[in-house]
């Protein structure tokens, strides 16, 4: 059946009240107009002795209704499935982004001590003891301190 039942998308149901000979009731009922079915899909019409549309055969447009539904219901399932994913993942990268931010502040937490311990040290040896370090511009210079003092420990 495939895309045949697409072909319901274009009808237009709509509401009616057969004449009195067919039902002295008079009451609402609800279907399709033969005549517009037939022009999207002569195949679910039947036809009187004289060739016109005559009745809809319904019980071809509830077959293909239920074709429509089991597709859609296959696509609810398959997003189903794809948002079950995405929310593993966004939960996985909330737990990586938590972690990193742990390691950084442990970065953090370490760089501060190192400069405060090259503060300390630049303060208590050499010939500029008891004098501040000069201000840090970037790790570069921690670096560079860091070097000049392996070479001579005086610095």
């Amino acid at each position: 059946m495939d895309n045949t039942s697409e072909a319901l998308f274009s009808l237009q149901p709509v509401a009616f009240r057969y004449n009195t000979e067919i039902d002295s009731s008079g009451a609402e009922q609800f279907g399709l107009v033969a005549e517009d079915v037939e022009k999207v899909h002569p195949g679910l019409i039947v036809h009187d002795k004289e060739g016109k549309a005559y009745s809809v055969r319904y019980d071809q447009v509830n077959a293909m209704l239920l074709n429509e539904f089991l597709k859609e219901h296959k696509k609810v399932q398959q997003q189903g499935a794809t948002i079950s994913k995405l929310q593993a993942d966004a939960t996985r990268q909330q737990a990586t982004v938590a972690e990193m931010k742990m390691t950084l502040d442990k970065v953090r937490e370490r760089c501060c001590a190192a400069l405060t311990l090259i503060d300390r040290l630049g303060r208590s040896v050499g010939p500029n003891a008891g004098t501040p370090t000069p201000h840090l511009r970037s790790v570069a210079d921690v670096g560079q301190i860091l070097r000049q003092r392996q070479r001579d420990p005086a610095v």
